[in-house]
């Protein structure tokens, strides 16, 4: 009796499924097939001799394609999946020629970009992908910090934070901080409307100067009721006496990233000034400072999210009408903001652990009180005349009329022997020296190479003004009124300033009122919001001896004639005032 071929094909199948080869009919009638076309040839399997590839069957070109429209991806804006296989095919076509290179199907393609873009976060958030891409190869090095202020970072990030400014107007604004290494402490952070290159010497001034208990602060927050050795700082550093629990720490070495305000000539001069080593980071190197970045971090989780106004990272994850909410003043926030970094201080911090004992954290404090008995302490003290060093700098010729910068003339009768005369300085073209304060405009200050000292010379037209505002006002007062006199311009910045300043009813509609355009509020609230940075403010001549250019600041004058400057009071924090508190 015959049996049918497919029966067999069958049984046999059968059979080595039985003796533990599984295998299914079909595999059998291929192998068949195979004997009769090619004898015992065909019978051998010649998939290992294919080149095994990570990427299967798919060609070479078509990976390299998509390899190089992932790279692009990088630093640019997020797109989708469907975006870069049509930036593949227009890749393979400006190589090889319109249709020389197919492309696989669409789930091959698929495939083939999950592969390549493994921990790239090429369709996701920009910020990570670009990280990510700037992420060196191979392990990560440190250098590792082993005293106070042996290496210091710092870094500038726009605040999760709507603002009150002075007039009404809602703003984020920018913090400033700076992070010792060695104890994780953040020994200094500032808020400002826009970040200037003052702002970063601020924070210098800060670092060395201990932060003054207030008003309303808990007792537990004092430097007396700290971890920190308080007795013995105190028989070295008066001024520690009514000094709150955060350290005071003398940078030796300071990373920052390119930022302009951080690589601008006044900030390398004044960590000249102090003796602080200047080490930038490379170009997109984040990850270089990545201390003081995870610490900015740390003030939105930490601090930001619960303060009224909070917005979020970004526009997704803001709830609406932040800007109705009751919002904080700039300086009420930094009040703020410096009680929260004292009880930071005393937070223990997952970075600082004991080599013997690793599941032990310290706090910042507790490290800064353990370093400090083998790296000592010494304290720096910043006079008036040492700040001034700080501030941003420019070149000028002392003219008859005395001192002109940015169409401003400053003048004072000290300046006489020096008038049209050489400073001997020529790298400089024998110009003289001025520091100026960005937030006041009000006076400028000349080096007096002939006695190691400064000249205060005050602004002409400040009689015309009734409190003294920075260059944010000023330049945009000129750009308004282009070709416009000195006078006018004065005239023109008081003018805004009082309008704006003119009944703050109704978040701002009295501004409206008053005909001031959105850019006009917005200047003026952040020209109030910004305090002088000076630390000692000298007296200010009577209006009319300003004008004259005949005054004298150790001369008495009546009240109503003195514009008033609010000095910060974070280098001379011990006042008479704050001991009573």
């Amino acid at each position: 009796m015959s049996v049918p071929l497919t029966r067999r094909e069958q049984a046999k199948a059968a059979e080595l499924t039985a003796a533990g080869r599984p295998v299914t009919p079909s595999a059998i009638t291929k192998r068949r097939r195979r004997y009769e076309a090619r004898g015992v040839v065909g019978m051998v399997d010649h998939r290992s001799a294919k080149p095994v590839s990570a990427h299967g069957r798919v060609d070479t070109l078509v990976v390299e394609a998509m390899q190089k429209a992932v790279a692009e991806a990088a630093q640019g804006s997020t797109r989708t999946a469907t975006y870069l296989f049509w930036r593949t095919g227009q890749i393979l076509e400006a190589e090889h020629g319109r249709g020389a290179v197919e492309l696989p199907s669409q789930r091959s393609l698929y495939r083939l970009l999950e592969k390549l873009s493994a921990g790239k976060h090429t369709t996701g958030s920009a910020r990570t992908r670009r990280s990510l891409a700037d992420r060196p190869d191979g392990p990560f090095g440190e250098r590792s910090a082993a005293a106070p202020g042996e290496l210091m970072q710092m870094d500038s990030t726009p605040l999760d934070v709507l603002v009150r400014l002075d007039d009404g107007v809602p703003a984020r604004v920018d913090l400033t901080g700076m992070i010792d290494v060695a104890t994780r402490s953040l020994t200094a952070a500032v808020l400002r409307p826009t970040t200037k290159s003052v702002d970063a010497s601020v924070l210098l001034a800060r670092t060395v100067t201990p932060e003054p208990m207030r008003p309303g602060w808990a007792q537990a927050l004092a430097m007396s009721r700290s971890a920190l050795p308080f007795r013995r700082l105190l028989d070295i550093d008066a001024r520690l006496e009514h000094a709150a629990a955060r350290p005071v720490i003398v940078p030796e070495t300071i990373v920052v990233d390119q930022g302009k305000v951080f690589i601008s000539r006044n900030f390398r001069a004044s960590c000249n000034f102090l003796g602080i080593n200047f080490q930038p980071v490379h170009d997109a190197s984040g990850w270089e400072k990545g201390h003081i970045e995870r610490m900015l971090g740390s003030v939105g989780t930490l601090f930001a999210q619960f303060l009224a106004g909070y917005t979020g990272f970004n526009a997704e994850r803001r709830g609406r009408h932040v800007e109705q909410q009751p919002l904080w003043s700039l300086l009420e926030l930094q009040e703020l903001l410096d009680e929260w970094i004292v009880v930071w201080q005393s937070r223990p911090h997952d970075g600082l652990r004991d080599p013997l004992h690793p599941g032990r954290m310290f706090s910042p404090n507790e490290k800064y009180a353990a370093l400090v008995e083998t790296a000592g302490y010494v304290p720096v003290a910043l006079s008036a005349d040492d700040y001034i060093e700080l501030l941003p700098a420019t070149w000028r010729a002392i003219n008859a009329y005395g001192v002109k910068i940015k169409h401003r003339t400053y003048d004072d009768q000290a300046l006489n022997p020096l008038r049209q005369q050489r400073s001997g300085v020529k790298d400089r073209k024998d110009l003289w020296e001025i520091h100026y304060d960005p937030y006041d405009v009000s006076r400028v200050w000349v080096r007096d190479h002939r006695k190691s000292g400064w000249i205060t010379l005050f602004w002409k037209q400040l009689h015309r003004v009734a409190a003294p505002f920075g260059e944010l006002a000023w330049d945009h007062t000129r750009r308004t009124l282009p070709g416009a006199s000195e006078e006018q311009l004065a005239d023109a910045v008081a003018d805004l300033l009082r309008r704006a300043h003119q009944g703050p009813a109704d978040r701002g509609d009295a501004g409206k009122r008053a005909g001031l355009s959105r850019r006009d509020r917005r200047v003026a609230a952040r020209t109030k919001s910004s305090p002088p940075s000076t630390p000692i403010a000298p007296k200010v001549p009577p209006a009319d001896r300003v004008a004259d250019g005949q005054a004298d600041p150790a001369d008495d004058a009546p009240e109503e004639n003195i514009a008033k400057v609010i000095p910060m009071p974070i280098f001379d924090p011990f006042t008479e005032a704050d001991k009573r508190w």
